[in-house]
C-alpha cells in the first residue's frame, strides 16, 4: 500500500483554507512536485506529463490529523461486539483484553483496516496508541508497527508505547516500554499516575525518565478529575519546564480542566501556553472537557482524535475528523462559523502543531497532503460533510469518494 511522491499535480480551480481567521482563496490551481506543493495561483501551467485533477470549486484543507487514537484493536471488520462493560475504568481495560484474546485479534490486520478507513476519510497524519502490559507484551506495537510501515505512503503514523494498565502498578512495564521504544514506538505513553499508579511523582518520575532516555516525546493519558487531575498537571508541567522539553509533551483528554472553573483552568491554561505543552481533547459527551475558546485564546496548542475507533470501549467513532470537527464545536457550545474554524483547526493545524510537524499547510514548499471537500463555505463543509471526498497524499490521489484508489491499494 506504499505510494511514493513522484511526478506532478496540477489540482485545477480549488478554494484553499490556509488557517482559522482566514478566509476562502478566490479559486485558484495547486501545482504539485515530487510530494509538495510548487506553486498556488491562477492559471497555472501543467508541466508535461503531470497528472490534472479538476477541483471544481471545491474547498481544500491540509490533510486531517488524527491526533489520539488507539491502534491494533479496533474491530472493524469483524462480527459486532455486543457491549456489557461495566462503567469502571478497570472494567474496561479487563473486557478489552478478554475479547481481544477470545477473538484472537491480529493487531496487525485490525490497525490495517483502521489506516485504510482513517485515510479513505481524509486523514493524512494520524497518533497511534499500543497498549504495553504484561499480559499482552509487546506483540500488538510489533503487529502495527509493520502496519505502519506498509501504509507509509498512505498516512503517516507516530506510534505511543502507552502502558495501560499503569507503569508503577504492573512489575516488568518498565522494561517492556523501554523496548517497546527501542524496537521502534515513537513516542513515551503515560497514565494517570495519581488513580492508576497511585503515586504521581514516582509516576511522572518513571515517564519523563524514559522519554530522557530514549530522546522521545511525551504523551499522557490524563482522565484523572478535577483538584486531583489539576495537580497531575502542575507536577506534569514541573518536569517539562525543569528537563526542557517544551514543544514536546502532550496531555491527552484533560478531562479535569472541564472540572476545576474557568479561573483556575485559566490559569492553568496560561502555563501550558508558556510551557508549550500541548492538550488533546475528543470533546466527549459523557465527561467534562477543556474550554476550546479557552485554551485557544491563551495560545495553548489544541488538537483532537477519535479515541476508540469502534471497539469493546465504545461502539461509536468511525474515524473521521471532519466529523469529529463537528462533534468538538458541538460540545464546545459552537455555532458561528468562526468557532467553527476553531474546532476545524484542533483537527488540523492544531494537530499538526501537536505532533512536531512542521512542514504542514497549504503554502509553498509544504508537504502535498490535502483534502478537497464540498460545501458553499467551511462551516457548510464541516456540517455536511459531503462523501465525496478527495484526498491527496504525498502529492497522490489516494482516496475518492471516500474510498481508497486502485494505486494506492496496490
Amino acid at each position: 500500500m506504499q505510494v511514493a511522491p513522484t511526478g506532478s499535480l496540477l489540482i485545477r480551480q480549488v478554494r484553499l483554507w490556509r488557517g482559522r481567521g482566514l478566509p476562502l482563496s478566490p479559486p485558484q490551481d495547486i501545482l504539485i512536485r515530487n510530494g509538495t506543493i510548487a506553486a498556488t495561483g491562477d492559471e497555472l501551467a501543467a508541466p508535461e506529463g503531470s497528472a490534472v485533477e479538476d477541483g471544481c470549486g471545491r474547498i481544500v484543507i491540509p490533510g486531517l490529523v488524527e491526533a489520539h487514537t488507539h491502534l491494533g484493536y479496533s474491530l472493524l471488520g469483524l462480527p459486532w461486539f455486543r457491549n456489557e462493560v461495566g462503567p469502571a475504568l478497570a472494567d474496561k481495560i479487563q473486557a478489552e483484553k478478554d475479547e481481544l484474546r477470545r477473538r484472537g485479534i491480529d493487531p496487525e490486520l485490525q490497525s490495517t483496516r483502521q489506516l485504510v478507513r482513517s485515510a479513505e476519510l481524509g486523514s493524512t497524519l494520524l497518533r497511534g496508541h499500543v497498549a504495553i502490559d504484561t499480559d499482552v507484551g509487546l506483540s500488538p506495537l510489533e503487529g502495527v508497527l509493520r502496519s505502519r510501515d506498509a501504509c507509509r505512503g498512505t498516512i503517516e503514523v507516530q506510534t505511543v508505547a502507552f502502558p495501560q494498565a499503569g507503569l508503577l502498578s504492573r512489575p516488568g512495564t518498565l522494561e517492556l516500554m523501554e523496548e517497546a521504544l527501542r524496537i521502534g514506538a515513537d513516542i513515551v505513553g503515560g497514565l494517570d499516575p495519581s488513580q492508576i499508579d497511585r503515586d504521581p511523582r514516582g509516576s511522572l518520575d518513571m515517564t519523563f525518565g524514559l522519554a530522557e532516555r530514549s530522546a522521545k516525546p511525551i504523551d499522557i493519558h490524563l482522565h484523572e478529575p478535577g483538584e486531583l487531575g489539576a495537580f497531575s498537571v502542575e507536577l506534569i508541567l514541573e518536569r517539562t519546564r525543569a528537563l526542557g522539553l517544551q514543544g514536546r509533551v502532550m496531555i491527552s483528554h484533560a478531562f479535569c480542566l472541564g472540572d476545576i472553573g474557568p479561573a483556575h483552568a485559566g490559569r492553568l491554561g496560561e502555563m501550558l501556553a508558556r510551557e508549550q505543552v500541548a492538550i488533546m481533547t475528543t470533546a466527549p459527551l459523557a465527561r467534562a472537557c477543556p474550554s476550546l475558546a479557552l485554551l485557544a485564546s491563551l495560545g495553548v496548542i489544541v488538537c483532537s482524535g477519535s479515541d476508540g475507533v469502534r471497539d469493546t470501549w465504545g461502539p461509536f467513532n468511525n474515524a473521521d475528523m471532519l466529523e469529529r470537527a463537528m462533534l468538538v464545536a458541538q460540545r464546545n457550545g459552537f455555532r458561528r462559523d468562526d468557532d467553527l474554524e476553531l474546532a476545524l483547526d484542533s483537527c488540523t493545524f492544531g494537530g499538526a502543531l501537536a505532533l512536531g510537524v512542521a512542514d504542514y499547510g497549504l503554502h509553498d514548499g509544504a508537504r502535498a497532503d490535502l483534502v478537497l471537500l464540498t460545501g458553499e463555505t467551511l462551516a457548510d463543509a464541516i456540517v455536511s460533510r459531503a462523501p465525496n471526498r478527495t484526498v491527496v497524499r504525498q502529492g497522490r490521489v489516494i482516496a475518492r469518494h471516500s474510498e481508497i484508489t486502485a494505486a494506492a491499494a496496490a
